[in-house]
C-alpha cells in the first residue's frame, strides 16, 4: 500500500509538471478614489461580451481566463456604485488593465439577488463545497452543528446520549481528523473540540467551505480527511444591525445580534453576541434521563479591520464564551453531585480566543507580500459524569509567518514558518467501581513547522498546488508532509481534480471520546501512544450542462484514507473497561459520492447527493472489521422554491441514513436500521424582516434504548455512548431575522 501511495503521488507530480500551451489572458482591475489615489479593486466583475461569460477579480483585483484561441476580445469591468471601463484586447495581447472610479452621481441602491445555498466552487484546485449565507437560512441553523443537513459530505450526529455534544464525520472519519479553520486560523482543537460545533452560531457565519483531503500545507499538519473553513460576518458589511430571534416548541430560545460599522475609510468593526438556553426537561422515550441537557450559553465576539492607504491590512479581534449544561436523570440537580441515588452530569465550558493578522504588500500590485498570523486560545472544561470527574485546561498559541511572491503571471510561490504550542492540564477521577484514581496529567506539546508551496495557474483551465512541510515536534520528532492538488478543465464545463497528501495529529484521548465518560466502565490507562499518521488521496470529476432554467451540475468523488498509525479507543475487546492502544494492522476508509444540482424552472432549485462509505479498522480480538457506528451511506434531497423577489421561500429536505455496525454488547442487533429524516421551512420576507417557521424530524423518528441499562446507571453495564440515530423527536420552531441596511 505504501508503494501505491508513492506511485499516485509521483503521477500527480508529473501531471503538474506537464507544460501546456498558454492561451491565458490576465489582468487587473483598479479603482480611482475621490482623492485621486489608485488601488486594486477586489471582487469586480469582468464581462467577456462575445462569449457572454463573466469572471470575478480576486481580493487583489487580479483575474485571468482562457481566451480559447479567440481573436479580438471586448471586455467590460464593473462594480456596483462605480463607473465601468471597456477595453478591446488584440489577438496577441496577454495582459490588460482596467481603471474604474467611484460614481459620485450614483445614489445608494439595494440590489436583491438569489444566491445558491450549496454549490461546488469552479475555481478552487481542491473540490470545495460551499454553503452560502442563503444555505444557512434554509433551516434554523442555530449553530454550526446544524448547518450541514443539506450536505451528504458531512454527517453530524450525537457523540453520546447525555452531553448533547455533536460530532461530524467527513470521508467516513470522525471530525477530529478534519481541520477546523476560522478564516484560515486553526480552531476547535484539544479540549475545545467536543462542544466546539455548538459554539459557532449559524447566523454569525457568511459561508462555510468544505474541502476534502489534506489541502494546503500552510495551516499545519492536522488535516487528514479535510478542512472546513468558516467565514464570519465582515466588518465591511453594510449592515449596522442584524437581529435573529428563535423559539422552538420545547422552549429552546436563542438570540443573535450583529453590527458591522465602517468608522471611516480605514477602520471598520463587527460585533456579534449570542444567547441561548434550553430550560425545559426532555424525556421523549421515558427512560428517566434528559434527552438533551438543560443549558445556558453566552458568546461575544468583536472583530476589527484596518486598511492602510498602501494596501496593508490589520485584522484583530476576540471571542469569549460561557456554557453550562445539566444532564442525566430528570431528578438530578447540581446539589446532588456525588450522589449514588441519582445519576447526573454537569458540564461547564469557558473559553477565550484572541487573534492578530497583518498583511503587508511589498510592491504596488500586491503580487509580493508578507503576512503574519498570531492566535491565542484558552479553554477550561469542568465536568462530572455520575461518579467520574474530568477537569481540563488548555492554553494554545499559534504563530504563522507567510511570504508570497508571483514569479511570473501564472507562477506563485509561498514559504513560511509556524509555531504551535499546546499546554494541556487534565485530570480524571473515577470512584465508579469502588476505587479512586487521578491520572492523565496532560502534556506540553510544541512544534515548529517549515513549509513551501508552489502554485501554477493557466486561467481557469489548469491549476496545480504542490506543497511540502516538515514539522519538528518535541514529542514525536520530525514529521514530513507532502501534499499536491491538481485541477484540469477539459473545457469550461468539465473539470477534473486530484489530490494526495499526508497528515498528522496528536490524539486527545478523553476529549476525542468524551462519551466514554457516560459509561460504567473503567478507563484503561495508557502510555507511549503514537502520533496519528495517515495518507489521503482522491479524485473528482464535475460537469456542467444545460438542463432546465440554468446550467445543472453533476459531480463524482472517490477518496481513500490509509492510516500508518492510529490511536484506537475500543469498547469491544474487554467489556469491563475501555481499552486504549496503538493500531496494529490496517485502518482505512473508501468514500464514493455523487452530487447533482439543477434548476428545472426559474426560482426552483433541486439538490440530490448520495455518499457510500467503506470503513474498516483492525481491533484486538476481532481483526479487520467494519468501523462501529459509521453509517454505510447517506442520501440527501433538497428542493427550494422562491416567489418573485423572494417574498416567499419554501424549503424541504429529505435524508436517507444507511445502516451502521453496532457492537455486540449493545444487544441491538448487528446493524442499525435504515431510516429517513425530513425537514421543512417556510420564510416570508417583509421589507427588512424575514419571518420563518419550520419543522425538524417530521416523522418523529428516534433511536430506541439510546442508553443501555438505564435502570442501573451506577452499574458496569450502563452505557450512553452507543448512538447511531436521532435522540430528539419532532420539533417545531419559529423565528425572525431583521436586517438594517446602511
Amino acid at each position: 500500500m505504501k508503494f501505491s501511495r508513492i506511485i499516485i503521488f509521483i503521477a500527480l507530480s508529473l501531471l503538474s509538471a506537464v507544460s501546456l500551451q498558454s492561451q491565458t489572458l490576465s489582468g487587473v482591475v483598479k479603482v480611482k478614489k475621490p482623492n485621486g489615489e489608485i488601488e486594486p479593486m477586489p471582487y469586480a466583475s469582468v464581462y467577456w461580451i462575445e462569449k457572454q461569460t463573466v469572471v470575478e477579480s480576486n481580493d487583489q483585483g487580479r483575474f485571468s481566463f482562457d481566451r480559447q484561441n479567440s481573436g479580438k476580445l471586448s471586455l467590460v469591468a464593473t462594480f456596483v456604485g462605480h463607473t465601468q471601463d471597456t477595453v478591446v484586447v488584440e489577438p496577441n495581447q496577454q495582459t490588460v488593465e482596467f481603471l474604474i472610479s467611484e460614481g459620485a452621481e450614483l445614489q445608494a441602491a439595494r440590489v436583491v439577488t438569489r444566491q445558491q445555498g450549496n454549490y461546488i466552487s469552479k475555481l478552487t484546485p481542491v473540490k470545495t463545497e460551499v454553503i452560502s449565507a442563503a444555505g444557512l437560512c434554509k433551516m434554523a441553523c442555530c449553530n454550526l452543528a446544524e448547518s450541514f443537513e443539506n450536505s451528504a459530505s458531512v454527517t453530524v450526529g450525537y457523540a453520546d446520549a447525555i452531553t448533547g455534544a455533536r460530532q461530524i464525520r467527513l470521508l467516513g472519519l470522525s471530525g477530529i481528523y478534519t481541520q477546523m479553520l476560522d478564516e484560515n486560523r486553526p480552531v476547535m482543537r484539544g479540549i475545545a473540540a467536543p462542544f466546539g460545533l455548538s459554539y459557532v452560531p449559524g447566523q454569525w457565519l457568511e459561508s462555510i467551505q468544505i474541502a476534502k483531503g489534506p489541502s494546503s500545507v500552510i495551516n499545519g499538519l492536522e488535516a487528514i480527511s479535510g478542512q472546513i473553513n468558516l467565514e464570519h460576518r465582515k466588518p465591511t458589511a453594510e449592515q449596522p444591525l442584524f437581529v435573529n430571534l428563535f423559539l422552538s416548541d420545547v422552549l429552546r430560545t436563542e438570540a443573535n445580534i450583529a453590527s458591522s460599522l465602517q468608522l471611516n475609510n480605514k477602520w471598520s468593526t463587527v460585533t456579534m453576541a449570542h444567547f441561548s438556553q434550553d430550560p425545559a426537561e426532555h424525556d421523549g422515550n421515558h427512560d428517566g434521563f434528559r434527552d438533551e441537557p438543560k443549558s445556558m450559553q453566552f458568546n461575544l465576539s468583536n472583530r476589527w479591520l484596518y486598511m492602510a492607504e498602501n494596501g496593508a491590512q490589520v485584522r484583530f479581534g476576540f471571542k469569549a464564551l460561557s456554557d453550562d449544561r445539566l444532564a442525566g436523570q430528570i431528578d438530578f440537580d447540581k446539589d446532588l453531585e456525588g450522589s449514588t441515588d441519582v445519576w447526573g452530569s454537569n458540564i461547564k465550558n469557558k473559553g477565550f480566543n484572541g487573534y492578530l493578522k497583518v498583511g503587508i504588500p511589498l510592491n504596488a500590485d500586491n503580487s509580493q507580500n508578507i503576512a503574519t498570523v498570531a492566535d491565542y486560545s484558552y479553554h477550561n472544561l469542568d465536568s462530572y459524569f455520575g461518579l467520574k470527574g474530568y477537569n481540563a485546561t488548555q492554553n494554545s498559541v499559534f504563530l504563522n509567518v507567510i511570504y508570497q511572491n508571483m514569479v511570473r503571471e501564472n507562477h506563485w510561490y509561498s514559504f513560511g514558518v509556524n509555531l504551535h504550542s499546546d499546554n494541556i492540564d487534565e485530570h480524571l477521577k473515577d470512584y465508579h467501581i469502588g476505587s479512586y484514581y487521578d491520572q492523565f496529567p496532560g502534556r506540553e506539546e510544541n512544534a515548529v513547522g517549515f513549509y513551501g508551496e508552489y502554485t501554477y495557474t493557466q486561467g481557469e483551465k489548469v491549476s496545480v498546488v504542490a506543497g511540502m512541510r516538515a514539522d519538528y515536534n518535541n514529542m514525536h520528532g520530525w514529521l514530513p508532509a507532502p501534499r499536491i492538488n491538481v485541477k484540469y478543465a477539459f473545457d469550461p464545463k468539465l473539470i477534473f481534480r486530484a489530490l494526495a497528501g499526508r497528515g498528522f495529529r496528536s490524539a486527545n484521548v478523553i476529549p476525542d471520546n468524551l462519551g466514554m465518560l457516560s459509561t460504567g466502565r473503567r478507563i484503561e490507562s495508557w502510555s507511549n501512544l503514537d502520533i496519528e499518521d495517515a495518507w489521503t488521496y482522491g479524485a473528482n470529476l464535475t460537469g456542467y450542462f444545460k438542463l432546465g432554467f440554468e446550467d445543472a451540475s453533476l459531480s463524482f468523488d472517490y477518496f481513500r484514507s490509509d492510516f500508518n498509525s492510529q490511536v484506537i479507543v475500543d469498547q469491544e475487546y474487554d467489556l469491563g473497561k475501555i481499552s486504549v492502544y496503538n493500531l496494529d494492522g490496517k485502518s482505512y476508509t473508501n468514500t464514493y459520492q455523487v452530487d447533482f444540482n439543477m434548476e428545472p424552472a426559474e426560482r426552483l432549485t433541486m439538490l440530490a447527493t448520495f455518499r457510500y462509505t467503506d470503513a474498516k479498522v483492525t481491533l484486538k480480538g476481532q481483526g479487520l472489521v467494519e468501523k462501529p457506528l459509521t453509517s454505510r451511506y447517506k442520501g440527501v434531497f433538497n428542493i427550494q422554491y422562491a416567489t418573485r423577489m423572494n417574498i416567499w421561500t419554501f424549503d424541504f429536505t429529505a435524508q436517507l441514513n444507511g445502516p451502521a455496525r453496532i457492537p455486540d454488547f449493545a444487544g441491538m442487533g448487528r446493524f442499525s436500521p435504515v431510516y429517513g429524516m425530513f425537514y421543512g421551512q417556510v420564510t416570508k420576507k417583509f421589507r427588512d424582516i424575514d419571518v420563518y417557521v419550520g419543522v425538524e424530524n417530521l416523522t418523529n423518528y428516534r433511536q430506541e434504548h439510546a442508553i443501555l441499562n438505564h435502570e442501573n446507571p451506577f452499574s458496569q453495564d450502563f452505557n450512553a455512548s452507543v448512538v447511531w440515530g436521532p435522540l430528539i423527536g419532532r420539533k417545531f420552531y419559529a423565528g425572525l431575522r431583521y436586517t438594517l441596511w446602511k
